[in-house]
């Protein structure tokens, strides 16, 4: 099947990702590309508010001392039904692949009040984006998930913004409808419904994405955090000062081989905890190398129109 621009017939570039309008894409809604995008794009407040009003809220949940206050924070989790609209992901087939739904929000809830507790209670977990780092099974896709219906809102009032913009979206024989979908409000800190208006292709909604929100990687992964953060880390720990004066540092493919220092998330957890206690932050560490290291899209093979 087309692109977008391909089947409605649009010329020129477009703010959306050009997506195949009938399958997943292999690519993936980055909430961490949002934030670095921020000023530059529209909607983008609005969408990072819904993001943080959203963790916010279960990591009150979390530190909360009342039982009820852990059970809304999970049942909040398990209201990720997954938002196919956008065409993004990894399905094998179609864009109806194995999404978010009651089990992940489960697997985010139970580690975060369990093997993540620590991190939540010192404040160094404060963005969605941090998650994927430190949970197993949360990787791009679901990530993608989750933050595609945490931003449902601003979302489609971008597309709104899209039909308004290029007409062809609703010319030659090409229609809108009307859709009621589950969306975050920040205000009220629920989940609730709203309507809007959104592009028809192949028969289904289509939402659209800004492209600069799109990677093909998650830019706060947890492979990326340990390879780089992660090992620098336990790199100057375990340096020792030969006679020259000069710090002499085990390699990172020899530490990655030491007990209790290889890939994988329970070390991403451990050492993060073991800075904090020394005052370091190697969240804010990795951020801070990410965000120098930012390619937009179009140099991260986005498709272009």
């Amino acid at each position: 099947m087309p692109f977008v621009t391909d089947y409605y017939g649009i010329t020129g570039p477009v703010l959306f990702a050009n997506v195949d309008v009938a399958s997943d894409n292999f690519r993936f809604l980055d909430p961490h590309a949002v934030r670095l995008t921020g000023a530059m794009q529209p909607f983008a407040s609005e969408a990072l508010h819904c993001v943080d009003t959203f963790l916010g809220e279960i990591v009150r949940c979390v530190i909360s001392p009342v039982p009820g206050d852990h059970r809304r924070g999970e049942a909040l989790l398990k209201r990720f039904r997954e938002p196919w609209e956008t065409r993004l992901g990894m399905s094998a087939k179609g864009y109806h692949g194995h999404g978010g739904g009651e089990d992940v929000g489960s697997w985010i809830w139970t580690a975060m009040s369990t093997d993540l507790v620590a991190l939540v209670h010192v404040g160094v977990l404060e963005h969605l984006e941090d998650l994927p780092m430190f949970i197993d099974g949360i990787d791009r896709d679901i990530t993608s998930d989750v933050t595609t219906r945490i931003m449902f809102a601003p979302l489609a009032r971008f597309t709104e913004s899209m039909l308004l913009k290029h007409p062809e979206f609703t010319s030659n024989g090409h229609k809108a409808k009307t859709v009621i979908s589950q969306v975050w409000d920040p205000s009220t800190l629920e989940w609730t419904e709203e309507q809007f208006t959104l592009p028809v292709a192949d028969g289904k909604p289509l939402l659209l994405v800004p492209a600069a929100w799109t990677r093909r990687n998650l830019l706060m992964s947890a492979t990326r955090f340990y390879e780089k953060t992660v090992l620098d880390f336990a790199q100057i720990e375990r340096a020792v000062r030969g006679s020259d004066g000069k710090l002499i540092k085990t390699p990172k493919d020899e530490l990655a081989k030491i007990k209790g220092l290889g890939r994988g998330r329970n070390t991403n957890v451990r050492l993060t905890l073991e800075a904090f206690e020394k005052n370091e932050n190697l969240i804010e560490y990795f951020k801070a190398f990410v965000a120098l290291k930012f390619e937009r899209p179009e140099e991260d093979d986005a498709v272009a129109a």
